[in-house]
């Protein structure tokens, strides 16, 4: 890992250090990080503000939540312009103050980019609904016919991820497709002005000096050109994921990613500074998802399996080494994740009702992280993830964002609880996170428990989160051993996982209750809770330089 950006050279040279290899980014949900301007949202000027906290703890890079302009219905994910920013988060001018910023302090920074769909107020939408049937601007969407007599409905039986059907009439009676909200219409990437219109928007934020694009829905893009029928119209919206055979992980969406990467190759061999295409792609097999990595394809992406995963060490070696065979095997690494901003936050996921307030899912998020960190290949930390903040599962219904909520009225499954702006200072709300005037309220409540999990709290505190992962993140910048690399299983007790990384370098996770043995003898090098040598405490992690 390294903490300033290194001299490469051209992309085919022997030479050139693969920064993104073994980075460490951590990912900025920008409403809800600092707010510069006391409206209770985050801003890109509040994401300035806060680059040398994230310098001192330690990370490679910054992956930024969308902040172009949007009508926000789904937070900034149904983008009206791809080539702007939200007056709400700031301007251009403003966005190249947070790049000038970030590039001094060393720190990359990757843009959200959402090719699959776009706002239903983006002008080439609006343009499309004034159109005729068949026309060239409605063909940039997936607009039909509807079906039964008179068309009264949809052309096919898939649901919306988000719940309802994913199709909406317009007013001269055809459909249009929408795999997650009404106001978010998926784009017909069969229709040649969509790839040459994202080309253009990556050279735009490639010219402005980005480091690369995280890319939203990257199994998408393509449906099947007929629109059949699914033997599972709500699988989508039943597992909240893009299972639907029909309208993710098609073939043609690999030409997409070895066009994108051309683009990003071509940037590379003019000034040596490679850019990063990391996607979030859910797929049923570590098989599949190895095939968006191929050398010519997106360099990353994001490897689910852990995160889902079940405080089990079983569980987690199975996904381990699936992941070690098949994504490593195609010359990528591995790109490990435990938290984002559409999950339930580890902290609560690993806690149990029964032990509720023991802290039990705090010890084993920390010991889940030091796991994470000592794996081989990049690592992703959500913001606040770092404070070992849990989920806020007690926000009222009236004060719900998320379009989930809104489409389904049912709670499960929706991501306000983990997207509650970040606490910094203080022992009550806003907690820092705005600088407006006494009175100023965050778009979402934070509870009064935030003041524990407070930054300033957490920097003061050695025995905090904070502590541990910037600990973690010195020793994997400077140890050989940590970083990208391969791994060997080591034989361990019932429920510890125990492997070697390079020369001598051992990490072990204990997800049983009771203490086990400790693989290595002596006092760890690092250890997520209390370690005494010899022996590795129930719901703990520790990683021991094993020079014997």
């Amino acid at each position: 890992m390294h903490n300033s950006p290194p001299s490469e050279t051209g992309s085919t040279g022997l030479n050139r250090h693969h920064w993104w290899r073994d980075a460490v980014i951590y990912q900025v949900y920008v409403r809800s990080f600092l707010d510069s301007t006391g409206d209770g949202i985050g801003d890109l000027a509040g994401v300035r503000a806060g680059l040398p906290y994230l310098k001192k703890l330690g990370v490679d890079g910054i992956w930024l939540s969308p902040f172009y302009p949007s009508p926000q219905h789904d937070h900034g994910y149904d983008v009206a312009d791809y080539r702007d920013v939200d007056p709400v988060f700031g301007d251009l001018a403003e966005f190249d103050l947070l790049m000038a910023a970030a590039r001094r302090l060393g720190i990359r920074v990757l843009l959200d980019i959402v090719p699959n769909h776009c706002s239903s107020e983006h002008p080439w939408f609006r343009e499309a609904l004034a159109a005729e049937p068949g026309s060239p601007a409605r063909d940039r969407f997936h607009f039909a016919a509807g079906r039964g007599q008179g068309g009264d409905e949809p052309p096919n039986n898939w649901h919306a991820m988000f719940g309802g059907p994913a199709w909406t009439r317009v007013g001269d009676g055809q459909w249009y497709l929408h795999m997650f909200t009404p106001e978010q219409p998926d784009w017909n990437w069969r229709n040649p002005e969509i790839p040459d219109e994202f080309d253009r928007v990556l050279r735009f934020w490639l010219d402005r000096g980005v480091d690369g694009f995280r890319i939203d829905v990257a199994a998408g893009l393509y449906k099947h050109p007929a629109l059949p029928d699914s033997d599972d119209p709500e699988a989508d919206a039943r597992t909240r994921d893009s299972v639907n055979p029909l309208a993710w992980n098609q073939p043609e969406v690999h030409e997409v990613w070895r066009r994108w990467r051309s683009i990003c190759e071509e940037y590379a061999d003019r000034d040596g500074r490679e850019r990063l295409l990391v996607g979030e792609v859910s797929v049923p097999t570590a098989r599949e998802h190895a095939l968006y990595v191929r050398p010519d394809e997106l360099h990353q992406a994001f490897f689910f399996d852990l995160l889902g995963a079940s405080w089990d060490a079983d569980a987690f070696r199975k996904v381990i080494s699936e992941a070690m065979q098949d994504i490593a095997g195609t010359g990528s690494t591995v790109t490990w994740v435990l938290n984002n901003h559409d999950q339930v936050r580890t902290v609560t996921r690993y806690g149990e009702p029964a032990t509720e307030g023991s802290g039990l899912g705090a010890a084993r998020a920390r010991a889940a992280a030091l796991l994470m960190l000592a794996l081989p290949g990049a690592a992703y930390i959500y913001q606040g993830e770092e404070l070992g903040l849990p989920e806020v599962v007690d926000l009222p219904d009236d004060v719900l964002t998320d379009p989930i909520f809104h489409r389904t009225g049912s709670r499960a499954r929706i991501r306000d609880g983990c997207r509650v702006p970040l606490p910094w200072s203080g022992q009550a709300s806003p907690f820092g996170f705005t600088s407006g005037a006494e009175g100023a309220k965050p778009w979402l409540p934070q509870p009064e428990y935030f003041a524990e999990y407070a930054t300033d709290r957490a920097l003061a505190d050695t025995r905090s989160f904070w502590h541990l992962y910037r600990d973690g993140l010195q020793l994997r910048a400077s140890l050989p051993q940590l970083g990208e690399g391969t791994l060997e299983w080591l034989d361990s007790p019932p429920g510890v996982l125990a492997f070697a990384r390079g020369d001598g370098l051992v990490c072990a996770v204990n997800f049983g209750a009771a203490g086990a043995p400790a693989p290595v003898p002596g006092t760890p090098l690092l250890s997520s809770g209390p370690c005494p040598p010899g022996v590795l405490p129930g719901a703990t992690a520790a990683w021991w330089l094993n020079e014997i």
